[in-house]
């Protein structure tokens, strides 16, 4: 009986204990845990600075997510396979955090040529994306595909390997915190990984 009670205290006090997301420091994806020998927050990798242009024609840059949290991925409006997939799951990370300020979207457009503001805020309105907690962005291809392949590691092969010819096509989600730290990578095609992400959000939300 006092084993039982012993093991009902545990659960009790490991539900209740802070719970803490890794860091990602390159594009292998190895967690980094505050405390490990080699941590250092100074030294950890950031989100270069970008300045884009949304739905709304505004201008989109690091200083827009300052002190927010905020999931990134890549997408194109003509895309007929992943991207509305991924768009109608991300609708779910939208819809719980509608009310709170501190949760951003943004969606970068991997074909700027074609997705014009106008053709950005066509796709905005089909598909209930709310403004401004989610940024559908479009720009320069080259700063764009530079931003996704080394400052995300948004796809499989490492971005120092290719150039801005290649195209970027990729199901990944990245959750970045309010520091511009990456904290966490995700399928944007399975509804699971979205739930894991809203998870996520909220555990970086109690962070201090």
């Amino acid at each position: 009986m006092k084993f039982i009670f012993s093991i009902l205290i545990f659960i009790v006090l490991l539900s209740c204990s802070e719970q803490h997301l890794p860091y990602y420091h390159s594009a292998e994806f190895t967690p980094l845990w505050p405390g490990e020998e080699n941590f250092s927050e100074d030294t950890l990798h950031r989100i270069a600075p970008f300045h884009f242009t949304d739905q709304e024609g505004s201008a989109v840059t690091n200083k827009t997510v300052e002190g927010k949290i905020y999931v990134a991925n890549f997408f194109f409006t003509a895309c007929p396979s992943i991207c509305p997939k991924m768009t109608n799951h991300l609708a779910k990370v939208q819809e719980t955090f509608n009310s709170n300020d501190n949760v951003m979207l943004i969606s970068h457009s991997v074909m700027p040529w074609a997705d014009s503001v106008r053709q950005l805020q066509g796709f905005a309105q089909l598909h209930d994306i709310r403004y401004p907690q989610w940024r559908l962005v479009t720009g320069r291809q080259s700063e764009i595909y530079t931003l996704a392949r080394q400052s995300y590691f948004a796809e499989e092969v490492a971005g120092y390997t290719r150039d801005s010819t290649n195209f970027v096509h990729t199901e990944h989600c990245l959750l970045v915190d309010k520091r511009g730290h990456l904290r966490g990578l995700y399928n944007g095609t399975l509804s699971l990984e979205i739930d894991r992400m809203i998870e996520d959000i909220r555990i970086l939300l109690k962070e201090k």
